[in-house]
């Protein structure tokens, strides 16, 4: 029996920005400068800082108000 996407385990959310902010920030390495070159980097900074909440929020140290 074929596996389905559903067998496969998946990486935490924070893995799944922390690499795509990675992967964008190479592929703004690679056009001139110029609008596509800073689009592609101000959207690797947000998935970067969205990774970074992401961390925050889910770590056992964060402690609901009182």
């Amino acid at each position: 029996m074929p596996r389905t996407e559903h067998d496969q385990p998946r990486p935490p959310s924070g893995d799944l920005l922390a690499s795509k902010a990675l992967r964008l920030r190479d592929e703004a390495q690679a056009p001139r400068p110029g609008l596509d070159r800073d689009t592609m980097r101000r959207k690797a900074r947000l998935v970067e800082t969205a990774s970074h909440i992401n961390d925050w929020l889910t770590s056992p140290g964060l402690q609901a108000p009182r």
